[in-house]
């Protein structure tokens, strides 16, 4: 901005005035009724940093501006966190225009203008920084999922168990394939079952996925069986000509895990009752 002086002086002067403005705008353009409980903190920051910026005659990704950015990329995350949409919080920027404008005369015109530019640029920035914080908080709690929809359990000592339930895709079964190797390691069981009981559908490609876990594995040292093959599921895989080739399968967990006991050496009776 050139030729900037009167318009800082007045922002200056009418401060207060300004920052009470701002923040009744801001009141309404959040329809969903939410607002920080530091809104008032969080304006003024942001209102002093804008102000320093403007004083250093440098445009809005200029080094003068460099707090005000700062303070606004936080103010964007956590509003991402706190469940806001893009454009409010762009808005709550853009909204200190309309704080300004009713206090400046017609000699300002041109000054106010510039100013407005400014806040463009930074409201921009705002909205730049909240998708970043969007995708980030979108990336994690994906990776949360993930994690708790594919639990390892602890069956019997040395074997565990792999409940699969929806879809299986790349991603996932990534997942469970680490997953179950660390579990693998930490526990050095020696057997894990692979239910799919709660698996919509196998086809070739959820197949390939079971098969790549079971071999890596195996490279581990432990043997793995597929347990949950329902009828449905049976007649699509003879249908795709699927083949599991020497990897055990049961219909059931349990019939799983009667298999691994027979094989560690257990013998599983009923207890006459007396």
């Amino acid at each position: 901005m050139s030729n900037n002086v009167a318009l800082i002086d007045l922002l200056k002067s009418k401060r207060d005035d300004i920052l009470a403005r701002w923040e009744a705008a801001v009141s309404r353009v959040h329809p969903s009724g939410r607002q920080s409980p530091d809104v008032a903190g969080e304006l003024t920051s942001v209102y002093d940093s804008v102000l320093a910026g403007l004083s250093s005659n440098s445009g809005a990704r200029g080094d003068g501006f460099a707090e005000a950015r700062a303070l606004l990329t936080e103010l964007s995350y956590s509003r991402a966190r706190q469940g806001y949409t893009p454009t409010e919080t762009a808005s709550s920027v853009f909204a200190l225009k309309e704080a300004v404008r009713g206090l400046v005369d017609d000699g300002q015109l041109q000054q106010f203008v510039d100013f407005s530019s400014v806040v463009d640029e930074l409201g921009l920035i705002t909205f730049e920084s909240f998708v970043a914080a969007r995708e980030t908080v979108i990336i994690s709690q994906t990776e949360q999922l993930l994690e708790l929809a594919t639990p390892v359990v602890n069956l019997w000592d040395g074997v565990l168990a792999v409940p699969l339930v929806g879809t299986l895709d790349s991603a996932r079964t990534q997942v469970v394939m680490e997953t179950l190797l660390q579990r693998l390691v930490d526990t050095g069981s020696a057997h894990a079952i692979i239910d799919i009981t709660g698996v919509a559908a196998v086809d070739t490609q959820v197949a390939q996925h079971l098969l790549k876990t079971v071999v890596a594995a195996r490279l581990m040292g432990a043997e793995c069986i597929i347990s949950g093959i329902r009828p449905q599921i049976a007649q699509t895989v003879v249908a795709l000509g699927i083949e599991f080739g020497d990897i055990p399968t049961k219909a059931t967990l349990a019939d799983a895990l009667r298999h691994v006991l027979r094989q560690a050496g257990f013998d599983i009776v009923r207890r006459e009752r007396s």
